[in-house]
């Protein structure tokens, strides 16, 4: 991949910017940039809606240009525009959105046509463009409006460069790589660890028994959701099977609840506090819920050490994560801040310093062991701030590598967290990981993530022919029910503290609350485990090779399969079946911990009809 000539952390320069010009724009230049805008509030709505049976990831909100574009040349009478007018219009769009009440104007377009077509609920559409508008119009000023990105884009090369997601390489050590050394199975009776894995809780303060889970808004269960009809039961007490997130006793009932399940060594919890009604939160609301969960954490484990990662929803407008070179008040420094705070007592200084800057940190839980904590918002598609750089924002994955490399100097294994799986990630930014991960296979012990809210995998393989499985990223289901899902939670077995410990995962458990048992009158909530992964799949150990076994074994075994999608589905799986290309995505899926890069399927798809191929068809994403 060519080396993108931006350096990390920087934004792209722009000439003129901090002139302030009092030009407004007239309804053309309005029903243009909005008609760009619209989509990318399409997109982000896309992710309150629920998600069909296939767990592709989907190419997110910037995929939408290269459709649209034709019909803007279309409707705007574009193919005869020149160049130089085109620079001289989106010139005068960039000067006049420095302007406030342009702004408001564009906000006012976009509700009409949020409404227009539909996207939302009226009321939706306008807390949601109210609340994103000042902070999205700002990223596209500063970037997608540049006058030579948008000609580009227009009307080709030979006007500008559209290069907003131009590829880029991260720089590895000249070490050479050491010879790949599968662990060792640890000895009978070595100490094993249980770390217990907390991810996408999602409270909503506004839930309320009884109210309409299927209602017109994006999120139900709450106040506002109104009454169902008649025919129709409310919200349960404890939690719904529709598009609903819990309230705050389902948590505290998970977290008392968990004496079966342990002890506990440690708690990897990687994020997704708030609930989903994205359209109508403010800075104030996403502080409550993490001082409010974090404080339940905190009585419920005690003494247990805690090592949290951040989620897409902790800040507001979801998926709003500047890097660190924007200032100011649209800086993330106010949700940084509050978690250095709220997290103290579990981190050291040094984790502190580098969360307070970027959202990630590194430190040792016992001696031979490294655990860093990414924050993959900035390899998001949906975090719209990248747009105006995704060349590894924050220099995250370069401070990675240094990372890997030091722990790999010392002799210790390393544990990576996360949220966002790195498959779902910018296809750039997914590749240069992968790139990472194959480079310390033998320091990397365990990788672990969440926001897809189901039960599954990612398998990574050596770069020359990817076909030698050398690394497993487990996604763990989430806590929330969103969507038709039980509540639930993971506990990883592995290899313990000890010198010469491998720190690989051994085996997994999952837990279930059963809601339809759960809200039956007179019941009381009972989690439970669910299943063990080696023994319900006959593993005979946990590595990535056995993972990849898996998969294929899926591929002829439609029983076998049909487990995993129960399972994949926390015990409740949509009443639809899923067929044959429901299962080969799904399958594929679990392979592909590299974003967009068909080859890692090609074996799984062999013997596979060109129609079935044809047919799979990804889903949006949960979060």
């Amino acid at each position: 991949m060519p080396r993108h000539g931006v350096n990390p952390g920087r934004s792209h320069p722009r000439s003129g910017r901090d002139q302030r010009w009092d030009t407004s724009l007239g309804a053309p230049s309005l029903r243009l940039l909005w008609m760009a805008l619209a989509l990318a509030l399409h997109d982000s709505l896309v992710l309150w809606t629920p998600a069909g049976a296939h767990p592709l990831p989907t190419q997110g909100l910037f995929s939408s240009f290269g459709r649209v574009v034709p019909q803007l040349q279309e409707t705007f009478g574009w193919w005869n525009l020149t160049c130089p007018v085109c620079k001289g219009l989106f010139t005068a769009i960039d000067f006049g959105l420095q302007n406030e009440v342009n702004v408001a104007r564009v906000g006012s377009l976009a509700i009409k046509l949020c409404k227009l077509l539909k996207i939302a609920p009226p009321a939706v559409c306008e807390s949601a463009v109210h609340l994103f508008e000042d902070d999205m119009v700002e990223v596209w000023r500063r970037s997608v409006l540049s006058p030579s990105e948008a000609c580009g884009l227009l009307l080709g090369s030979t006007c500008g460069n559209w290069d907003i997601f131009s590829s880029w390489n991260i720089s590895l050590p000249p070490v050479p790589k050491p010879s790949p050394k599968p662990p060792n199975p640890p000895a009978p009776g070595a100490p094993v660890s249980r770390v217990l894995f907390l991810t996408d809780l999602h409270w909503d303060r506004d839930y309320l028994e009884g109210t309409d889970p299927d209602c017109e808004d994006p999120l139900c269960c709450r106040r506002g959701s109104g009454l169902p009809p008649s025919s129709r039961p409310g919200a349960g007490y404890w939690g719904e099977y529709s598009k609903c997130d819990l309230p705050l006793r389902t948590l505290e009932s998970l977290l008392s609840g968990l004496g079966p399940a342990g002890p506990f060594d440690m708690v990897y919890w990687t994020g997704d506090i708030p609930a989903h009604n994205v359209w109508h939160q403010s800075r104030q609301d996403q502080l409550q819920a993490l001082t409010t969960v974090t404080a339940l954490v905190k009585k419920y484990l005690g003494p247990v050490p805690v090592y949290p990662a951040v989620g897409n929803h902790e800040s507001t407008p979801v998926n709003s994560f500047p890097p660190p070179f924007i200032e100011g008040n649209r800086s993330s420094l106010w949700l940084y801040e509050a978690m250095a705070k709220a997290w103290e007592p579990w981190l050291p200084a040094e984790a502190l310093h580098t969360l307070r800057i970027g959202g990630f940190y590194a430190l040792s839980p016992y001696p031979g062991l490294r655990l860093i904590s990414l924050n993959m918002n900035f390899c998001s598609r949906e975090n719209f701030w990248l747009l105006i750089n995704s060349t590894d924002p924050a220099g995250q994955l370069q401070w990675l590598v240094g990372e890997l490399q030091a722990a790999e100097d010392r002799g210790d294994k390393v544990h990576i967290i996360g949220h966002i799986p790195p498959g779902h990630c910018l296809k750039t930014w997914s590749w240069n990981y992968y790139r990472i991960v194959a480079r310390y296979e033998n320091t990397l012990a365990g990788q672990f993530f969440g926001h897809t809210h189901v039960d599954e995998f990612e398998v990574f393989y050596d770069e020359e022919t990817l076909s030698r499985p050398l690394s497993v990223a487990f996604l763990a289901p989430s806590a929330t029910t969103y969507i038709s899902l039980n509540p639930g939670y993971r506990v990883y077995q592995i290899d313990g503290n000890y010198p010469g410990s491998s720190h690989v995962v051994l085996d997994h458990e999952t837990y279930i609350l059963n809601l339809r048992q759960a809200n039956q009158p007179g019941a009381t909530p009972h989690w439970h485990l669910l299943y063990r992964a080696r023994e319900t799949y006959g593993m005979p150990n946990a590595l990535p090779a056995t993972w990849h076994d898996l998969v294929y074994r899926m591929r002829g075994d439609t029983q076998l399969f049909q487990t995993f999608w129960f399972l994949y589905h926390k015990g409740h799986p949509p009443s639809e079946p899923c067929g044959t290309p429901c299962r080969l995505a799904t399958l594929c899926a679990q392979l592909s911990a590299r974003s967009d890069s068909p080859a890692l399927c090609r074996h799984l798809l062999s013997n596979v009809s060109a129609s079935e191929v044809r047919s799979l068809r990804p889903r949006p994403p949960l979060c």
